[in-house]
């Protein structure tokens, strides 16, 4: 069974992406949504490790949220897919659950 996890929280600010991904699993999810798209930032503070969890498990950034912090898509880390609110629904869809982590 594959997870969906949802990030809001700003990786500079808590350690909740971290935690989140030291409990994902092969074939689970990330999407990195409100503050938490800082973490899908390339050569950030964290991009290492963000970078390392990518070979199993697939990591995305809501685009829209990218735009209302001013965020250009080309400077988020190459591992990582922007997508709309349409790609959050087949994410959701595409799961068997979506944990929140708050």
């Amino acid at each position: 069974m594959s997870t969906l996890h949802t990030v809001n929280k700003s990786p500079f600010a808590t350690s909740t992406l971290l935690s989140c991904l030291k409990h994902c699993r092969s074939g689970d999810a990330v999407l990195l949504i409100e503050d938490g798209v800082y973490g899908a930032i390339a050569g950030s503070a964290i991009a290492d490790e963000v970078e390392a969890c990518t070979q199993e498990v697939a990591l995305f950034v809501l685009a829209g949220d990218l735009q209302a912090r001013g965020i250009d898509t080309g400077k988020i880390a190459s591992n990582v897919k922007a997508v709309g609110y349409d790609g959050f629904v087949d994410l959701v869809t595409n799961h068997d659950r979506t944990q929140s982590w708050l």
